[in-house]
């Protein structure tokens, strides 16, 4: 006798199994045909959102990118555009001044003199196409920039809030689906014909401005805590002497055998007077080697057969900034590589000695995760310095001007153990410190409320997909008296 089918059974099995069910109708067989593409979670969000006012992201902007054109490195030097990468928007979902030091920037005559270069202004929006894929931004402060081969650009935005959208782009129900349409090439891509397809919610004008205006506000928090870590800085060269100190831009030094000696080092940048001039200015003020400070740890370095999807984080060095650490993309078993020594704990500061040397990070709270051999953690050893102002010390030209005399002579900059050990750390009295911890602290307060806001937003889109407006609308206006 054979066993009666039982459809129950069957769909429940389907439940716990990563399977869907598409109609070859529903295919293109000559696009992607693959099982990633058709998940079935990607799928549900696609008919969750066509049951919703939606339009397609090719009804809403003009799509460009750029194609071929010369090198421009030799430009950067003398550029004055921005000249915009992947890297400068996955953790700036508003383009602002403050990233002015940040950004490579080429000649406004350059872009004009080569058609291959296309251009965003104010407004519009920005989407990075390869590297890190699916990072949406908005060109809020400058009134023009210029793209890389990198990204791609939305200009001419209409029929929606150029705000809202980019909310919507940055939210589950946006991000996940410019991650569905990536190319599955060596390096995963977007082309501008895939992103074109993405579907748009289109909510009330009511709660596209509402959305706007918290945006707006993160942007006031995020231009506030700016304003504050740069008055910390202030105070501390101001104490050093060093407000209006330029480093001496002669290349020429005269130096005896005893002074090769004593260094070990032959290669002529090391003695370039600008870091004589340093310790020069800094010699009234009491000082200490950085190992008579902090105690120093090494981390770990797997190799690359090592990354995987799943499993505890590992933060390298270009996950981290002196503001933060970048959620990383790759991840350790956590059975074969995890030691509680090697989670960094609170206080403790991150500083890379490989590649961009001289970025330190203090971490605000306990991390579950492990940090690359690049990486550096500092533990302070007693209470003559303070965690925060030692932290924007190693970031301040004081310490930045040492790592580049140190790291220097090779093509892959790498600050070693021994050279940071003995990094002079000029002391101001604790009132002082004081003064620059609270300021920067409250900084970090504020960044971290900026984010807050941008992520209630996002959430406020996700809830007025998954419950309707008017569950997204009351969230807004219980949350921090928003009307």
């Amino acid at each position: 006798m054979s066993p009666v089918f039982d459809e129950a059974k069957y769909r429940a099995l389907l439940e716990k199994l990563e399977v869907s069910e598409v109609n070859i109708t529903d295919m293109d067989l000559n696009d992607r045909i693959d099982a990633e593409y058709f998940k079935r979670d990607s799928l549900m969000m696609l008919e969750k959102l066509r049951q919703l006012k939606n339009k397609k992201l090719e009804h809403l902007g003009d799509f460009v990118a750029s194609a071929f054109y010369p090198a421009a490195t030799q430009l950067y030097a003398i550029g004055d555009t921005p000249f915009i990468r992947c890297v400068d928007c996955i953790n700036f979902p508003l383009m602002t001044h403050e990233q002015d030091s940040l950004f490579e920037k080429i000649p406004m005559d350059f872009v004009s003199n080569n058609g291959g270069i296309n251009i965003l202004h104010q407004g519009d929006i920005v989407i990075t196409k390869v590297g890190s894929p699916c990072f949406a931004s908005i060109i809020h402060e400058h009134e023009i920039v210029a793209l890389s081969r990198t990204v791609l650009g939305i200009k001419g935005i209409r029929n929606i809030d150029p705000y809202y959208l980019l909310v919507f782009l940055r939210s589950n129900y946006g991000f996940k689906q410019l991650l569905r349409q990536r190319e599955l090439t060596i390096q995963y891509q977007l082309t501008l014909e895939r992103v074109k397809q993405i579907l748009v919610y289109t909510p009330s004008n009511i709660l596209q401005n509402l959305i706007k205006t918290i945006v707006l506000r993160t942007f006031s928090f995020k231009q506030k805590s700016h304003d504050l870590y740069l008055s910390a800085q202030n105070l501390l060269l101001q104490d050093l002497g060093l407000t209006a100190w330029q480093p001496d831009d002669e290349s020429v030094a005269t130096k005896t055998f005893a002074d090769f000696q004593t260094s070990g080092r032959l290669d002529a940048e090391y003695y370039q007077p600008k870091y004589d001039d340093l310790f020069k200015r800094i010699s009234s003020y009491d000082k200490s080697r950085l190992g008579d400070i902090v105690n120093i740890t090494k981390s770990i370095e797997p190799g690359s057969e090592a990354y995987q999807e799943d499993g505890v984080p590992f933060v390298r060095v270009s996950d981290i900034t002196k503001f933060g650490i970048t959620p990383p993309e790759i991840h350790l078993d956590r059975d074969k590589y995890y030691l509680e020594n090697l989670t960094p704990k609170k206080d403790t500061i991150l500083l890379s000695k490989d590649g961009s040397v001289g970025i330190a990070y203090k971490v605000e709270n306990d991390l579950d995760v492990i940090t690359s051999g690049a990486l550096l953690h500092l533990t302070v050893k007693n209470n003559d310095f303070l965690p925060d102002y030692l932290t924007l010390v190693l970031n301040s030209i004081v310490v930045k001007l040492q790592a580049e005399r140190d790291a220097g002579g090779s093509i892959i900059q790498h600050w070693k153990p021994s050279e940071i050990e003995n990094v002079i750390i000029p002391k101001l009295p604790m009132p002082i410190q004081e003064q620059i911890a609270a300021k920067v602290q409250e900084s970090f307060a504020l960044r971290k409320e900026s984010k807050r806001m941008l992520d209630l937003a996002k959430h406020a889109v996700e809830v007025a997909i998954e419950q309707g407006e008017d569950a997204a609308m009351k969230l807004l206006e219980d949350v921090n008296g928003i009307h």
